[in-house]
């Protein structure tokens, strides 16, 4: 009760703060939705050359594309953590944090929310709403539910992953950060595992798991049925990486040394 309380008031003045700056509020929506549609638009000139990659149609990978920036934009509206080294760390904010009787990560999270980004929760169900009648798929009673449930699991693992970056910081405290390289790699989730080597793919499923955030659960809506044991491991990947994020993080904090010299 007492966390669901702090989570809407703190949205609440994140609103009253947001609602005070309109023009920038829709700057920001509009430069993301350009964004998806540049990436949307890339997939588009690479099927302007080939009809398959790797046995997948167009319109699938349209579909996993659509997938992939549900949990992404819910993932990007809760952890924008990639600056906090530089920020709490650094320049010493995470002392303030550690002054008031709550959860250090949840405060960092409330404190960074962007909910705008859940605008590209919207373009992505409306990509995989017409890939899907492209394709021709049925929809079952059970579809939202497992929809929901994966979405879920791909913000998680994604959290999880950056977490974990994030808390890097507790033992070095430089000013260097691979977050933005992360960020990168994470954007291989959202094409199908196979085009990628062995290797890649073994990365990409078991050691940084971005596939459980686009390929494996939107292939279960896809009808592949041979990768339906890894679509249901989405949501186990997501609560056990983010488990261990918040384990790692609470070691870190342990191990913080404060702002002063």
């Amino acid at each position: 009760m007492f966390y669901g309380s702090m989570f809407f008031q703190y949205l609440a003045q994140y609103m009253k703060t947001r609602l005070q700056y309109r023009a920038d509020l829709f700057v920001e929506i509009f430069s993301d939705l350009l964004s998806q549609a540049v990436n949307f638009i890339f997939i588009l000139v690479v099927f302007g050359h080939t009809s398959l990659l790797a046995g997948w149609s167009r319109n699938e990978i349209i579909f996993i594309y659509g997938f992939f920036l549900v949990p992404f934009a819910v993932f990007s509206s809760f952890f924008n953590i990639w600056d906090f080294n530089e920020r709490y760390i650094v320049k010493g904010e995470f002392d303030r944090i550690l002054t008031r009787p709550i959860h250090s990560l949840f405060q960092i999270i409330l404190e960074r929310i962007e909910l705008e980004s859940l605008f590209g929760a919207v373009t992505g169900i409306a990509i995989m709403f017409y890939s899907g009648i492209k394709l021709g798929l049925e929809m079952h009673w059970y579809d939202p539910f497992v929809f929901l449930l994966f979405v879920i699991g791909g913000a998680l693992v994604y959290g999880g992953v950056f977490v974990m970056l994030a808390c890097i910081s507790f033992w070095a405290d430089a000013r260097t950060s691979i977050m933005p390289m992360m960020y990168n790699i994470g954007n291989y989730g959202r094409y199908p595992v196979d085009i990628y080597n062995k290797a890649i793919r073994f990365v990409l499923t078991w050691i940084l798991p971005f596939a459980f955030v686009g390929v494996y659960p939107a292939a279960f809506f896809l009808g592949k049925r041979e990768w339906t044991f890894y679509s249901f491991l989405t949501p186990v990947i997501g609560v056990v990486f983010f488990t261990v994020s918040i384990f790692l993080w609470n070691q870190g904090v342990k191990k913080y040394r404060g702002a002063g010299n």
